[in-house]
């Protein structure tokens, strides 16, 4: 196998590969021509964003110091937005719902790398998708790591380290996140309201 195949498969990979660090040049790129294009120019950053992503819904946005490691792999929906300075290493697939908000100074990762220094010292990472549901916002300063799936109508607290899955309906949040408080979910009485004033 090749190493981009061994990627792609979900096994160890040597980050330092040329067809592997060939996805890398085109995230730089693309984040490069997405990040110089002014605020105020919204269709033509819309436009850059679905260059870069796999795919959005509608209303795509992202502030300025937006960072990743493909693009290609990055799938997101409707109304969906990034504040500043925020990194998703998408290594593997990162699929994100709609109406997600996701606060500056954030980190989603897909990739990690041997405990043993052996196999650091041989450029190996291995990749594992992360999976965002709807409604969710994800306060300043968090960091979602590789393999973690998050429910709906979910909470990050500013700062937290999520380590593992997060169920539908909660606020999680501290190093490493837990479950700190349940939410509501009203979605369903905003969906009616709508259909009834369609």
């Amino acid at each position: 196998m090749t190493e981009l195949e061994k990627l792609d498969a979900g096994l160890e990979y040597d980050f330092w590969d040329e067809e592997v660090n060939n996805r890398k040049l085109h995230a730089i790129e693309g984040g490069a021509k997405l990040n110089a294009i002014d605020v105020r120019e919204e269709a033509l950053r819309a436009a850059a964003i679905r260059d870069l992503f796999g795919a959005t819904g509608e209303n795509p946005s992202i502030c300025p110091g937006f960072y990743c490691d493909n693009g290609s792999n990055i799938y997101v929906g409707k109304n969906f937005l990034i504040n500043y300075n925020v990194t998703i290493l998408d290594i593997a697939k990162v699929t994100i719902g709609d109406y997600v908000m996701i606060g500056p100074n954030t980190l989603i990762t897909t990739v990690g790398h041997p405990m043993s220094p052996m196999g650091r010292r041989r450029h190996l990472g291995v990749a594992k998708p992360v999976e965002i549901g709807n409604d969710v916002w994800i306060g300043g300063n968090s960091t979602i790591l590789p393999g973690v799936h998050i429910g709906n109508n979910v909470i990050i607290a500013a700062g937290a380290v999520v380590t593992k899955d997060v169920p539908d309906n909660c606020v999680v949040g501290g190093v490493p996140a837990k479950v700190i408080k349940k939410l509501e979910n009203d979605i369903d009485d905003i969906i009616k309201e709508e259909e009834n004033n369609e």
